[in-house]
Parts: C-alpha cells; structure tokens; sequence
C-alpha cells in the first residue's frame, strides 16, 4: 500500500501562539517558554530549521490580515522569520501564477481558523489544491497544517455545522466534502470546549468506516504517513472508532429519529500518545 510521505498537522483551536514582548510576570513568561514547546514549535521543527519557508493561508478567515499577523509574530517569536502570507479568498486569487509559485516553494502551509466551508469553495478542484496533493504525497520535509476549520477541512469528509438538539437524532449534523489529504477520518475542533461529542457520534453513525478524530483546544495530532497520529500540545485528543459498532440503524431512520449506536470504542490519548488508525491500536 502507498502512503504519504509528507506530514500533516490538525489543531483544534486556540493554540498558544506566545507573546510579544515577553511579559514581565513570571507565570506569564512560563506560559511562553511552554509555547516554546508547542504546537508551532513542533511544527517548526519537523521541518528545516533556519531558513524554513512557510506559509499561512488565511482563506477561511473574515479577518485575514490580522490573523497573518498574529502568526507571523508567533513564528518570530520562535525564531522563524522567514513567514509569507497568501490571502486566496477568491478563485481569481487562487490561479495567480505568483501564487501557485509559492506553493510550489514552501516548506509547509498554515491554514487559518475562520469558516471551512471557505477552503473547500475556493480550493475544490484548483491547481492549487493539486500542487499540495502532489508535495503532501511525494516529499518527506513538507507539512501542510491547518486549525479549526483548517483542520476539519484536511480531511475528505468534513463537518460542516451542527443543529444543537437535546436528544441525539438524525440530521442535526451537516457533513460535506474537505480538501482530502486525509482519506480514514474525521476531524472536529473545539472538542472538549464546546462539548461536540454527539455531532462527532452522528457523523460517525453516517460514515462508521472513519475514525473520529476530536480536537481540544491548545491540542493538535501530528500525522504521518496518514496513518500514525501522534499527540502534541497541552489537551486531549478523544478518538472515535465506529469500524467495530454491532448496531447502528442510522441507515433505517428519518430525520430527527433518535440514534441507536452498540459498541463505539473510544480513545482518550494525552500528549505524546501515538495511534495507528488502520490497526486501531495505541503505540
């Protein structure tokens, strides 16, 4: 079996980005030397070290210009100067020669937070989305990461929103298609913050083939080979695992009739655990 060589980093949201200037009080500079162990830090690392090019896509983002610079100044912060931002929020912007060059050049890509549905209007079907298909499958030191909607759109099913319900039922979850990188998951965000489990449960009871992968805040899951989900940051990653129910009558229901799901294994992996999907076993 083929599998991706490059790497792929999913955050759940509000990762520490650091400060600037270092603050004068001693438990905030201890949150900053934590950052410095990070999620971006990790992300820097995996790939060249100085010099390292990356950029940030702001396409999910209603507030593009600050969200570039909120992460240009974590990644100074850092030590990584050499931060390039690519507004694509159109598809005119995204068949710019200018910018497919970039593509073609950097190190890794950051996709902002914003809305989801975003990446995958103006990235479906691109050039764009090709390029990065193509570096993802073929060259080791390239990552792409994305947080809250940029990760839920890494993977070929995508939450799209939710109908917050009492009971859990039938068609409160709006699923479509991600950009695709990831073919065996599901990704949500925000997970333990905004109580997203049965969102999660649905969209599992509609797809049980996947792997529900659910984002805590300040938490990400380092991907390798697309397969190996390695834990980084400060939180929990819950794993949903669908493939082994013994009853699920999604198929048989109407909306908004109640699910009836037996056996949904579930995962609750801290930093550094390590969980190979395909086996559905931890490392």
């Amino acid at each position: 079996m083929r599998y991706p060589k490059g790497k792929i980093v999913a955050i759940g949201g509000n990762e520490d980005k650091g400060s600037l200037p270092m603050p004068d009080e001693a438990h905030l500079r201890a949150q900053v030397r934590f950052f410095e162990t990070g999620i971006l830090k990790r992300i820097h690392d995996e790939l060249h070290g100085i010099g390292t090019r990356i950029e940030v896509i702001t396409t999910a983002s209603h507030i593009p210009e600050e969200m570039a610079q909120a992460y240009y100044d974590s990644f100074l912060l850092l030590g990584c100067d050499n931060v390039g931002t690519l507004h694509l929020q159109t598809k005119e912007d995204i068949v710019k020669p200018e910018n497919l060059d970039r593509l073609r050049k950097t190190d890794a890509v950051m996709f902002t937070g914003g809305d989801q549905r975003r990446i995958t209007e103006v990235f479906a079907g691109s050039q764009a989305l090709k390029i990065l298909e193509e570096r993802y499958w073929q060259e080791e030191k390239f990552l792409i990461s994305g947080t809250s909607a940029g990760a839920m759109a890494m993977a070929e099913i995508m939450i799209l929103g939710a109908i917050e319900q009492s009971l859990l039922v039938k068609g409160a979850v709006e699923l479509g298609n991600g950009l695709g990188f990831l073919k065996n998951v599901i990704i949500d965000t925000h997970f333990v913050n905004r109580r997203r489990i049965p969102r999660m449960i649905e969209s599992l009871a509609a797809n049980p083939a996947l792997i529900g992968i659910g984002l805590g805040e300040d938490t990400a899951v380092l991907i390798t080979g697309g397969n190996c989900l390695e834990t980084i940051g400060s939180g929990l990653v819950v794993l949903f695992d669908g493939r082994h129910l013994k009853e699920n009558n999604y198929a048989q229901l109407a909306p908004h009739e109640p699910l009836c799901l037996e056996n949904m294994l579930m995962h609750v992996l801290p930093k550094g655990k390590r969980f190979e999907t395909q086996s559905g076993y931890l490392l």
